[in-house]
């Protein structure tokens, strides 16, 4: 199958050009700086010691690649919907509806396990039992959706207010943290040698997943020649001075020895807040999960609506509200999905580390078929496009590698492309490009 030749398409009519620079650094923070920062820091301390530190500066190196490769992609054809618009282009029709498919399963499955995340917080730090919990990461999830619904410029707002708030506070606890440091803490370097350190990057990996999802709301910057790549270089720069300085005062106060879960986090926090540590860590969490998952649905609707569109998914979901322009049937199905996983992780009791496996399987499936879109497209374009066809193959090897690290919950990602090659819609086979309705 050749590489789609077609010309880039016009904007899809409805949707509002109203992001910007800022408004997309906003986005690309929150997809990538995730609920990772309160715990990751600690784990990996305690995998490797002060040595963890290199598996995050060499985890904050190698996502510029692929944030570079997402964000080249779109610049030269900006489209809703991201690596599916890619995959389409290059791989075509069906391909791209397994995409759509995946990009599905990532958000319902995804959404739950990082409010639960926020919800283990909530219940560490307050009285509250098991139901309790559950309702309020469920509520974390309906206010994210809720405010997607109000619309693309509501929500840009609102997640530029946000993030602007974390980064300060996640500065400020570093900042007083800075005063509690001991250099006897980073001796020794690498207590244990450095197969380690190893171990902490595959842990680390999970956290720099994100930046492909402003790419799925492309065609709603105002002008993304020139605003993807200052956002993404804006965006790597702020996410890895964070990640590395919260690693930084984990390891040089020693808070990573007071154990594990959400106890080394609070240990800093305890620093500055004292014994309200557990409860600012607990709100911290709630923001930051409200963030990732406000940022995620305001990219994953925009991939459900082209996929239905296209005829991957029924067609009513292809539908702008009259009022915001937000895909709505989009939204409010992907929500209903959310809300029957959140329902059955209760039910079932299922383990956090698999709720979080299930939706890492469908991520990385969808790095790897973004990039070996980026490695086709690019390649296409011959020596001028040399640079990114690199990049983007090195984004493909990093993400290959890492795929077989999610285990048996992977078998869910598989399972959902058979079901969406296998489905069953007139439109699905037919040509890219339908109109919406």
């Amino acid at each position: 199958m050749t590489v789609d030749q077609r010309p880039a398409p016009s904007s899809v009519p409805g949707l509002r050009r109203s992001i910007r620079t800022r408004n997309a650094v906003a986005l690309y923070v929150s997809s990538v700086l995730g609920p990772g920062v309160l715990v990751l820091p600690g784990l990996t301390a305690r995998l490797a010691g002060p040595g963890a530190l290199i598996a995050w500066l060499l985890l904050v190196l190698l996502s510029l690649p692929f944030a570079l490769t997402f964000s080249s992609l779109s610049a030269r054809r900006p489209e809703s919907g991201g690596v599916y618009a890619f995959a389409r282009e290059a791989f075509g029709p069906r391909v791209a509806q397994v995409t759509g498919w995946l990009f599905a399963l990532w958000t319902m499955a995804g959404a739950p396990a990082v409010a639960l995340i926020a919800a283990s917080y909530l219940g560490y730090a307050f009285p509250l039992n098991r139901p309790e919990t559950y309702l309020l990461g469920f509520g974390i999830v309906l206010a994210a959706f809720g405010v997607n619904y109000l619309g693309i410029s509501f929500s840009s707002k609102v997640q530029l207010a946000v993030i602007a708030a974390i980064v300060a506070l996640l500065a400020i606890v570093v900042g007083v943290s800075a005063f509690h440091f001991r250099s006897s803490n980073f001796q020794p370097f690498l207590p244990d040698g450095i197969l380690p350190v190893g171990t902490a990057a595959a842990l680390i990996f999970w956290s720099f997943l994100g930046y492909e999802n402003v790419s799925n709301v492309a065609d709603e910057f105002e002008n993304p020649q020139r605003d993807f790549r200052r956002s993404v270089y804006l965006s790597v720069v702020i996410v890895g001075v964070l990640y590395v300085a919260v690693a930084l005062a984990t390891i040089g106060t020693g808070a990573y020895e007071a154990g594990g879960g959400v106890a080394p986090f609070a240990a800093i926090l305890g620093n500055v807040a004292g014994p309200y540590a557990a409860g600012a860590a607990a709100v911290l969490a709630a923001v930051i999960v409200f963030a990732v998952v406000n940022a995620y649905t305001t990219g994953m609707s925009r991939v459900a609506y082209v996929t239905a569109r296209d005829g991957g998914f029924p067609r009513s979901m292809a539908r702008l509200n009259a009022r915001t322009r937000v895909p709505d049937v989009a939204l409010w199905t992907l929500f209903a999905g959310a809300s029957v996983v959140f329902l059955g992780y209760y039910l079932a009791d299922v383990d956090l580390t698999v709720a979080l496996l299930v939706p890492s399987g469908a991520a990385i499936l969808v790095y790897v078929i973004g990039c070996a879109a980026g490695v086709r497209l690019f390649a296409a374009q011959g020596v001028s496009a040399r640079r990114s066809t690199t990049l983007a193959a090195i984004s493909l090897g990093a993400s290959v590698v890492v795929l077989p690290f999610v285990g048996w919950p992977l078998i869910v990602s598989l399972a959902t492309a058979v079901v969406a090659l296998a489905y069953g819609l007139p439109g699905s086979r037919a040509a890219v490009g339908g109109s919406p309705t």
